[in-house]
């Protein structure tokens, strides 16, 4: 299994690495990928995170998930990118597509929550036009998945984890960092 784990500047440094650290707890190959033009990202909270790898250097084909993580600006910055919407498009078409916390609104805007259920942080709710809202802290409707913010963001994971590599592997991670 692969996962695509989108870094633009401002993303919610949690809602990413918590993802990518328990994605590869779970033995799945995850490839950090920058779209800013360059390795290095800066968080929303002025973190510096070196991305694996520049998004338009990457063969996406080998991928089964992409993930999109919130963070206000980091979602402006990755709605504003045409790689990341038409990336979004065609992985919803038969692969599986993450979004947490703002970022969802991304795949609204983009109209892949028509009449799906997903969650989102509660300040972006007003940006999630055709989708039902759940107000849960994770949702999952066919192949896209929705956290609604960094207080989810294990739980987020844990569902990545349970679509990818099955219930098993969940309950291994949980007992092995201690998560109950």
């Amino acid at each position: 299994m692969k996962a695509i784990v989108f870094l633009a500047d401002g993303f919610e440094e949690c809602e990413a690495l918590i993802v990518v650290d328990i994605l590869r707890r779970a033995e799945v190959e995850v490839v950090m990928a920058s779209i800013m033009g360059r390795l290095d990202v800066d968080s929303s909270r002025h973190i510096i995170v070196r991305a694996d790898a520049l998004a338009g250097e990457i063969d996406f084909s080998a991928a089964d998930i992409i993930v999109l993580p919130g963070g206000r600006l980091g979602t402006e910055n990755m709605n504003d990118c045409e790689l990341v919407r038409e990336k979004c498009i065609e992985f919803a078409a038969d692969k599986l597509v993450a979004a947490i916390c703002a970022a969802p609104s991304v795949l609204a805007g983009l109209g892949l929550l028509e009449n799906k259920k997903a969650t989102c942080h509660p300040d972006f709710e007003s940006q999630m036009a055709g989708a039902d809202l759940t107000y849960d802290s994770v949702t999952a409707d066919g192949n896209i998945i929705t956290g609604q913010g960094l207080g989810a963001a294990f739980d987020f994971a844990f569902e990545l984890v349970r679509r990818l590599v099955g219930e098993d592997v969940v309950r291994q991670i949980k007992g092995a960092i201690c998560y109950r």
